[in-house]
């Protein structure tokens, strides 16, 4: 069992800097993966994308590939472009004669617009810095990315474990509550007809039927059983080493059904507030179910 929830980094030599990749996971209903990686290497994005995704089979990945300045080496992996930029201010010159003002060139403005760009030597191509450095980086911060959504898919296995045990005395609870039911029934009906001075012998056919009626409409046994069925597979996918996470969850709802159909049918107000505290228990599992591959 693995978490959503992880992080990776790597950081390896290129050239005059350093090259570093940091992976992050989060929660997510389906796989979906963002790569930001220098321009000149957006060839390899699919690349990248590929192996991630024979990796992970659900959640948010951001995978982050970026040029790292080396200590006392502040701007040195930065490029100016000065044609670009003379070539900018000619250009914002004839705009501004237009419309009667001059326009203002902002930093964000030249970055955006690649006239201050990272360093990415020109001499290295895409697939070289992929057969370098940029494959074993990769696969040295998934590994890492990787054991962190193992440790803590391990934390979550067992916290669910434990919820899962408290349900199942839950339900024991309700099954010992749920036999008392027509036995009670059956004493508060004896006890008005007696205050109405209506008595009735224990085998009178309208009374057996009576009561056979509201045990029959109170019986829970089956929404007890397929709750014992749904804890038994809850259990058994906690310890699958596969992605478990939309199983899980459908699961909950499952239980959570035949929870919400137990207490309709309690006509007992100590059965109902034990599903009450099931549901609240239930609930905490969803939440974390949701954290889970």
């Amino acid at each position: 069992m693995n978490s959503m929830t992880g992080f990776g980094a790597a950081t390896g030599p290129f050239g005059a800097a350093g090259l570093r990749m940091e992976i992050s996971g989060v929660n997510r209903r389906q796989a979906e993966i963002i790569i930001s990686l220098p321009k000149p290497w957006s060839g390899l994005e699919q690349r990248i994308r590929d192996y991630v995704s024979s990796v992970i089979s659900r959640g948010r990945v951001n995978i982050n590939i970026f040029l790292q300045q080396k200590d006392g080496d502040e701007g040195a992996s930065l490029t100016f472009r000065e044609e670009k930029l003379v070539a900018l201010k000619t250009l914002l010159g004839k705009i501004g004669k237009i419309n009667g003002s001059s326009v203002q060139i902002t930093m964000d403005s030249l970055i955006r617009l690649g006239i201050i760009t990272d360093n990415v030597e020109p001499n290295i191509t895409a697939e070289e810095v992929w057969r370098s450095t940029l494959c074993d980086l990769l696969h040295e911060a998934m590994q890492q990315f990787s054991a962190m959504r193992a440790t803590e898919g391990a934390h979550l296995q067992k916290e669910l474990l434990a919820r899962l045990n408290t349900l199942r005395r839950m339900r024991e609870e309700m099954k010992c509550l749920a036999t008392e039911v027509p036995t009670r029934y059956k004493e508060a009906l004896l006890q008005r007809l007696k205050e109405y001075d209506l008595m009735f012998k224990n085998d009178d056919e309208r009374l057996v039927k009576e009561l056979a009626l509201f045990a029959d409409r109170c019986d829970v046994s089956e929404e007890l059983a397929r709750l014992e069925s749904h804890f038994n597979q809850f259990e058994e996918l906690c310890s699958s080493d596969q992605p478990v996470g939309r199983t899980l969850d459908f699961l909950c709802q499952e239980i959570f059904r035949e929870l919400n159909t137990t207490g309709s049918k309690a006509n007992s107000a100590q059965l109902a507030q034990t599903v009450v505290k099931a549901k609240t228990e239930l609930e905490k599992i969803r939440e974390q179910v949701q954290n889970i591959e």
